[in-house]
């Protein structure tokens, strides 16, 4: 079966149509989940969102005021919503210790995420504390960070903050592969275990968020003299399968 793409986002508009394909998130999470359950310190806005030469760029920015810090997320859910495929990022991330972007997805579903049961797919974690080192990761309930028992592996990409590499997603019905820059370092089967170990059975739906401290990027504090830093998406691109 010849691979057909299915969606993508060239990011060839301005940063005003931007929600043509994208969701907006405001706020820090509050008062539902504040810190986004990660205890992170970012705020969200739609200021930090720009669009400059086909390439969207999210700025996570030191303030002065009570938010601390704020920066920009993106998600695709209702507009992009894909059971299975192949989903690759073109992508240049930011650097210095508390920075966390993330390229990841949630079920689509209409009722409220029950994490982590419902399910959790991080195609691309870079935590700026340990530079160049890129995750790959899914949270079950049978497999997150919380018990200690989350599916994860990584890769190392030296110049990830310099230069746009490829991180991307094959998932079909019983196997999830994550690669960067077409080569493959982490990979996940179903295990037969249900929903519990296999929740990857609906539509999920692409986020694209750059957090700052929390956790897990802010486990060794966040540097003071690095901002802004920015997270700089080329493209966004999903097939029906893996290309040739």
């Amino acid at each position: 079966m010849k691979s057909k793409l299915l969606w993508e986002d060239n990011f060839d508009y301005s940063a005003e149509n931007i929600r043509e394909n994208w969701n907006i998130i405001e706020g820090n999470g509050c008062p539902e989940l504040c810190g986004f359950g990660n205890n992170e310190l970012q705020y969200y806005t739609e200021n930090n969102i720009s669009i400059k030469d086909g390439q969207l760029i999210i700025t996570a920015i030191k303030t002065n005021d009570d938010k601390n810090f704020t920066s920009a997320k993106l998600t695709s859910k209702q507009k992009g919503d894909w059971k299975g495929g192949y989903i690759e990022v073109r992508a240049k991330l930011p650097e210095g210790r508390g920075t966390w972007p993330a390229i990841w997805m949630l079920p689509s579903q209409k009722k409220p995420l029950d994490w982590p049961l419902d399910g959790e797919i991080d195609i691309m974690e870079h935590v700026g504390y340990n530079q160049g080192q890129i995750y790959g990761t899914i949270h079950t309930e049978a497999y997150n960070h919380v018990k200690g028992t989350q599916k994860s592996d990584s890769i190392m990409v030296n110049d990830a903050s310099e230069a746009f590499h490829n991180y991307a997603l094959e998932w079909t019905d019983d196997q999830l592969v994550w690669y960067v820059d077409g080569t493959s370092y982490h990979t996940v089967n179903k295990n037969g275990e249900g929903k519990e170990g296999w929740p990857f059975i609906q539509p999920f739906h692409l986020i694209l968020n750059l957090a700052v401290g929390g956790d897990w990027g802010g486990r060794y504090g966040v540097a003071e003299d690095i901002w802004p830093q920015q997270l700089i998406i080329d493209y966004v691109k999903v097939y029906s399968e893996k290309p040739e």
